[in-house]
């Protein structure tokens, strides 16, 4: 069966556990049933679902994942209290000193972190008249907007870029989250280096000078939808699947880039990946790099009690990472991790349950 990207979309993005389950006549064969249980990060909740659907059905239905998907910080803390078999986060374990100390103690090793995939972040606007990427944000225009310096369509910052387009005369509304979240963690380490007079640092949450704020991915959106002349930062994905228009932004090239995963990719490609892969690229140098962009990481054990479980846990992973996972990955809008990546996530795998 063919899924619609929209409807799975729509239905993983809910705060609900994911379960990939199969039936079908290869179901009643031996072989060891393997119950895999994970939480974490909403954000890549619809790539999971589709990785951990499409491999029980297509390549083991003896294994099954599901994927609770409550957030970066509690996903970590489900990882480091050993309720799960991964944690998933889009910001690093090794950001947080105390996070580490507690998994530490509990573990007596150093968590693995592990870059599954990425994701990039469109400013996403409703302004009549103006069409998906037709509206040029400069850094300028952008770090305005959200410091709320700039408070009008008509700023001549935001004219400059964008000759001949009519652009609305209307009050700029911008739109953020409410909750903590992995996304805005994304977004404001990005803004805190980028946007001299930005004073609010970078997080899960934090203290917005300006806008209105909206419960998830969703809640922004709804805030855009319902207010002409709303701005706001979206995953893109999310932007893509409910036809919300979206900007191309000036990246440290000077070059305006529209979303895409190529882009994106290219972002993650610009900087050296440390032994830890708590590659945080806020500011990509590339000219073809889109700027906004940050990458997902599961969260595994050194070492597993059931060696069968751990194993197939791998071969799920390694699938996902490899071709028929990346055409997965590309097609709801997520971008692959780079192979260079692949083979030393790999290599890390080698060292799990090592005896």
């Amino acid at each position: 069966m063919v899924l619609n990207r929209k409807v799975v979309l729509a239905i993983a993005s809910l705060p609900i556990m994911l379960v990939a389950t199969a039936c079908s006549p290869s179901d009643g064969g031996g072989g060891q049933r393997i119950a895999i249980t994970g939480a974490g990060a909403t954000f890549p909740a619809p790539l999971f679902q589709r990785w951990f659907d499409a491999y029980n059905r297509q390549v083991n239905p003896n294994v099954q994942v599901s994927y609770q998907s409550v957030g970066s910080g509690a996903g970590l803390e489900q990882y480091i209290n050993n309720t799960v078999d991964f944690g998933a986060s889009e910001a690093p374990i090794t950001d947080s000193a105390s996070r580490v100390k507690s998994f530490k103690e509990a573990h007596n090793y150093d968590p693995i972190q592990l870059p599954i995939t990425g994701g990039f972040i469109s400013f996403s606007y409703n302004l009549p008249g103006v069409n998906n990427l037709e509206l040029k944000l400069s850094r300028q225009a952008y770090c305005g907007i959200v410091t709320g310096k700039i408070t009008r369509w008509s700023d001549p910052v935001i004219a400059a870029a964008n000759p001949g387009l009519k652009i609305p005369d209307l009050p700029i509304t911008f739109a953020h989250r409410s909750d903590g979240s992995g996304t805005t963690f994304v977004f404001t380490n990005h803004i805190k280096t980028v946007c001299p007079d930005w004073k609010a640092g970078a997080g899960t949450s934090v203290d917005w000078p300006v806008g209105i704020g909206g419960q998830g991915n969703e809640g922004v959106a709804a805030a855009i939808q319902q207010n002409q002349g709303a701005i706001g930062y979206l995953s893109y994905a999310y932007a893509a699947l409910n036809n919300i228009n979206s900007a191309l932004i000036e990246n440290k090239a000077g070059t305006f880039i529209a979303p895409s995963p190529e882009a994106a990719a290219k972002a993650l490609l610009d900087e050296p990946v440390p032994d830890d892969f708590a590659l945080l690229v806020p500011d990509p140098s590339g000219v073809d790099s889109y700027p906004i962009v940050g990458l997902v990481w599961v969260m595994i054990y050194r070492q597993y009690e059931d060696d069968a479980k751990w194993q197939a846990l791998r071969q799920v992973f390694e699938w996902s990472l490899g071709p028929e996972g990346k055409k997965l990955t590309e097609e709801l809008l997520f971008v692959p991790t780079p192979e260079p990546l692949v083979q030393r996530i790999k290599a890390e795998f080698d060292k799990v349950n090592a005896k």
